[in-house]
């Protein structure tokens, strides 16, 4: 992303997809907006951090790892 130079809002829709058919890895690397910031999420619990509202249920990370249980409590390693 910021070895493309993405982040300059010249690109269109059209071209930023183009790029991701180029580098698959863009997309396997969501970038996530709130009010309370903006964050790369990989690995995809740093989410909880800039999450307005607290998680309500379980969470479980793309490999079936828990990262919340089903009360919404993070669950440490």
């Amino acid at each position: 992303y910021d070895q493309l130079g993405l982040a300059d809002d010249s690109f269109s829709d059209d071209q930023l997809i183009d790029f991701m058919l180029q580098h698959p890895i863009l997309i396997n690397r969501p970038i996530v907006v709130t009010p309370i910031g903006t964050r790369l999420c990989r690995p995809s619990e740093v989410v909880l951090d800039i999450l307005t509202e607290e998680q309500r249920g379980a969470f479980t990370k793309e490999d079936g790892e828990p990262v919340v249980d089903e009360h919404g409590k993070q669950i440490k390693k």
